[in-house]
């Protein structure tokens, strides 16, 4: 497989980063085509090329964040689920990805575009929480049993309804304790060995 070419990896780094900036000074009202190409100097033919329609701009722009976000696992349950997920506390409370989660949200209702790149986001958000799940089943961790969907819900379901509904912010001690209270109901070491009083 050809490497990608160094030009189209620095104009969509560019065309994202105008992305971004237009995402948070003027919300989704300010991300069309036109603008990331008055802002980032890239055609807009390039910009339909790479992303024919809004939704897929938006869908680019916050998956680069998440991929950003994504932490290496070191095998340690409770290490890798505070750090993921602080990662998921670090984009709810940056303004282009969190604008960038309502507007995806609202309008999925609506728009079939916006629901696919939904879809697809929710995907990429937890693939790194699942993995750390999925394996801890693997070792005796977690119960063989354990729904990981139900899980991941349990995870992030905290996070997210306190900053998009209930439109709060919140501190790491948050995330530590959502983490701890999981792990209270379901790891299979005692809470000791978990490094949990």
């Amino acid at each position: 497989m050809r490497p990608p070419d160094p030009r189209t990896v620095r104009s969509r780094e560019a065309a994202l980063t105008a992305a971004r900036e237009l995402l948070i000074e003027q919300g989704m009202s300010g991300l069309t085509h036109g603008a990331v190409a008055a802002r980032s100097g890239i055609s807009r033919a390039t910009l339909y090329r790479l992303w024919p329609e809004p939704a897929d701009l938006v869908r680019a722009t916050l998956t680069w964040h998440i991929a950003l976000a994504q932490p290496e696992t070191t095998g340690d349950l409770r290490a890798d689920l505070r750090t993921a997920l602080t990662g998921t506390r670090a984009m709810l409370h940056e303004p282009a990805s969190e604008q960038g989660m309502r507007v995806m949200i609202e309008r999925a209702a609506v728009d079939p575009k916006f629901a696919e790149a939904k879809e697809a986001l929710y995907r990429s958000g937890t693939q790194v929480v699942r993995a750390i799940l999925t394996d801890a089943v693997t070792r005796a961790e977690l119960p063989a049993a354990l729904d990981i969907d139900l899980a991941l819900d349990q995870l992030h379901g905290p996070l997210f309804f306190r900053r998009l509904v209930a439109d709060r912010t919140f501190e790491l001690d948050y995330v530590h304790d959502v983490v701890d209270d999981f792990l209270r109901c379901h790891s299979t070491k005692p809470p000791h060995q978990q490094g949990i009083s």
